[in-house]
């Protein structure tokens, strides 16, 4: 069976999204076992330093970091990570799992990761050049997720 976690910072709020994310979970579901993570957002002080962010970043790395057990292969979303179309993103979905390994994708909050990151990645992949809001990139990931399954065991989706 496959393993794969979505841990993300922040709770969902708006019920469109929490419905393409229950579609999409549903969809996985018969390809691999999917495990959606939420950690608490931590908010800043009003007017905040930079210092105050970093230490928002790293109470959320914190709380993600009880989610990580040592198999895990941990990526995560950075607008500086590797970039993939679908096909490309499917093959190498395919070769992790071929490999035992057991997916963690990562998706920071709206101030982004703690420089702790690197101590845990094995690598960063980069969803768009566009920016999205945290949630909608949830529904994203697990689309593309979805996408990679369909397009790995040949079956119509992928145009």
């Amino acid at each position: 069976m496959i393993f794969i976690k979505l841990i993300c910072v922040g709770k969902i709020k708006e019920a469109y999204l929490k419905d393409a994310i229950e579609e999409y979970s549903k969809r996985i579901s018969k390809f691999a076992k999917l495990n959606i993570i939420e950690v608490k957002d931590e908010k800043p002080p009003q007017n905040a330093s930079e210092s105050e962010f970093e230490i928002v970043k790293d109470k959320e790395f914190k709380e993600i970091l009880k989610y990580i057990s040592s198999n895990d292969y941990v990526i995560y979303f950075d607008l500086n990570g590797k970039e993939y179309d679908s096909p490309s993103l499917a093959k190498h979905v395919d070769d992790l799992i071929s490999q035992g390994k057991n997916l963690t994708f990562i998706i920071g909050g709206s101030y982004g990761f703690s420089k702790n990151y690197n101590s845990i990645k094995n690598e960063k992949i980069k969803l768009s050049n566009l920016t999205f809001p945290h949630q909608l990139a949830r529904v994203i990931v697990l689309e593309q997720l979805y996408r990679c399954f369909k397009i790995n065991n040949n079956e119509s989706y992928h145009k």
